[in-house]
């Protein structure tokens, strides 16, 4: 016999997709009223009451006094997200993997880069990544529960099936990645592209938040990869491998790129070209802030001009492209925004035909990949807290 609508099964449903609103606002806005709560969300003052109740059974969710003011009556409580509710997150490059710890509502428990002497194999990256979740037992000694494992990949990442078509610079061709780190941590998987994560932190969390139609780019030491938010949703592609922005063409006949064609953006603009106009072999982007915030030598002044300038190039024809209000520079690109945004900013508004956009650094930093790879892992946690 089918159940009714409004029955017990459809009543349940919908209770969950209450939760599941209600959970998703705190976690993503912060902490928030009871009150503000009701008007968000447009149920009456009761059902917020029970939903946050339920959810404090289930210690997803805290309350908290507000502070005094000088209001007349009785104060809403405040609700935020339980952060003791976290997830491991994990970013491996071909110099270093950085493993992190994340609560709900994206705080940062802890952080842990580890330089690697060669490009790790898959192997090499999911044992190092047990050795470092188990020097941070202290950190995970203080927590609620850890739900499961995030992981942001530079390269092509089948987010459905967790497997890695090709991470071209790992040398990671046709792998499983979701299974391998999963039986190491003893928690449920789940991978995806590294700047695709990175472009979703950033609009939750970041730069973008708020932005309807936002352009993000992510350098790291594996290249370049990028996300496009459109109408307030990722375009991702039929196959999920969306993004690919790092193999736009800016110098014809330039360098050799892995994709087989030669003047690509993710040849051309590299972070280990800044650190050796800096004489400086391997330390990652913090070691390139640390030669940008001083007196730059003139060998990396050029070859950072240089590089500005083919990202230029590139940028100014995504905005012809998509249109974005806002373009959003992660990793190592984001050092070049603070040393020299103007210069950047002014050659793509000047180049594009769509009008002024804005250029701003990422304002997530070093833990940008972390949350989102930790937004992927609390998915299912958020459609279904119930």
């Amino acid at each position: 016999m089918r159940s009714l609508p409004g029955g017990a099964n459809g009543t349940e449903g919908l209770r969950a997709q209450h939760l599941s609103q209600i959970l998703t606002m705190v976690h993503r806005g912060g902490p928030l009223s009871r009150a503000e709560l009701t008007r968000r969300s447009g149920f009456n003052r009761s059902t917020v009451g029970a939903l946050v109740s339920a959810l404090t059974g289930k210690n997803l969710v805290r309350e908290t006094e507000p502070a005094v003011g000088g209001r007349v009556g009785r104060p809403s409580p405040i609700v935020q997200a339980n952060p003791g509710v976290a997830v491991i997150a994990v970013n491996p490059d071909i110099d270093a993997l950085t493993v992190g710890v994340v609560g709900l509502g994206g705080h940062v428990h802890a952080r842990v880069r580890r330089e690697t002497p060669g490009v790790p194999s898959l192997e090499d990256a999911v044992r190092l990544t047990g050795e470092i979740v188990a020097g941070l037992h202290p950190a995970l000694a203080g927590l609620d529960r850890v739900l499961g494992a995030g992981i942001a990949v530079p390269g092509l990442v089948n987010a459905d099936t967790g497997r890695v078509l090709v991470a071209p610079h790992l040398g990671w061709h046709d792998v499983d990645l979701t299974g391998p780190f999963g039986s190491a941590l003893g928690l449920p998987a789940v991978a995806a592209n590294d700047a695709s994560l990175g472009s979703l932190a950033e609009s939750i969390f970041g730069a973008a938040l708020g932005v309807g139609d936002a352009l993000y780019l992510n350098g790291s030491a594996s290249g370049i990869g990028g996300g496009i938010v459109s109408g307030g949703a990722q375009l991702v592609g039929s196959r999920g491998y969306g993004g690919e922005l790092g193999h736009t063409l800016v110098s014809p006949g330039g360098r050799a790129c892995h994709c087989g064609r030669a003047g690509c953006l993710d040849a051309e603009v590299r972070l280990e070209r800044l650190l050796g106009a800096a004489g400086l072999d391997g330390g990652g982007i913090e070691a390139l802030e640390r030669v940008l915030a001083g007196d730059p030598p003139e060998a990396v002044r050029a070859e950072a001009d240089r590089q500005l300038d083919l990202l230029a190039v590139a940028l100014t024809d995504f905005v012809n492209i998509f249109d974005p209000d806002l373009i959003v520079l992660g990793g190592f690109l984001g050092a070049l925004v603070e040393w020299r945004g103007g210069r950047l900013a002014d050659a793509v508004n000047t180049g594009s035909l769509a009008g002024r956009v804005t250029v701003r650094r990422a304002a997530l930093g070093p833990e940008l990949l972390l949350v989102g790879a930790a937004e992927l892992a609390f998915r299912p946690l958020l459609a279904f807290p119930a």
